[in-house]
């Protein structure tokens, strides 16, 4: 699966960058989340909780940046184990643009996933996708307001509807565990 999207924040681009790389942050940010912790330097082992039409399970993985151009860019690596309900394993891109006063966040998510997951249909995995996308950008704007009030200095223009092709677990949903988080994305995930 790829998934693709951005999104315009309120803040600055070294502001986002900080909270992208703030364990504490994404962990309140990322959807079903359970556990975000710096394993050893760039690595992280991740925990969560998801739930995609009948199918719910607990995933527990790994996520390592790489090729990290601060305050710009950096590249995610991630694998996740769910028992029954399957596993996934992927990487995500994640770039921030100066845009106006605050800043541009956009993420490209490629996963595979295996197991039960993966024999969802492909509408329920896209609505769940795009929830996933917008309740972490929700979460992580309101974290980033909270942690700098004056920091916001004018509302986000609308963000651009994530875009997935292919089929598998929602992209969104392995770059919130890798944290894109948007991407997780956003990126990540």
């Amino acid at each position: 699966m790829e998934m693709t999207g951005s999104r315009t924040l309120p803040m600055s681009q070294q502001i986002v960058w900080d909270a992208l790389n703030n364990a504490e942050i994404l962990k309140a940010c990322i959807p079903g989340c359970e556990k975000f912790e710096l394993t050893e330097p760039n690595t992280y082992a991740v925990g969560t909780a998801i739930k995609i039409g009948p199918v719910a399970a607990r995933f527990n993985g790994r996520v390592l940046l790489t090729d990290i151009v601060a305050p710009t860019s950096y590249q995610l690596q991630f694998d996740a184990q769910g028992g029954v309900a399957g596993f996934g394993k992927g990487s995500s891109r994640v770039e921030l643009k100066p845009a106006g006063s605050g800043c541009e966040l956009h993420y490209t998510v490629n996963s595979t996933v295996g197991g039960k997951i993966a024999q969802l249909g492909q509408r329920l995995i896209d609505g769940a996708a795009k929830s996933l996308a917008e309740d972490f950008f929700r979460r992580f704007e309101e974290e980033l307001q909270a942690r700098h009030p004056a920091a916001a200095t004018a509302s986000p223009a609308p963000a651009a509807a994530p875009t997935a092709a292919s089929g598998g677990l929602p992209g969104w949903a392995w770059a919130a565990i890798a944290a894109a988080v948007v991407l997780g994305l956003v990126l990540l995930t």
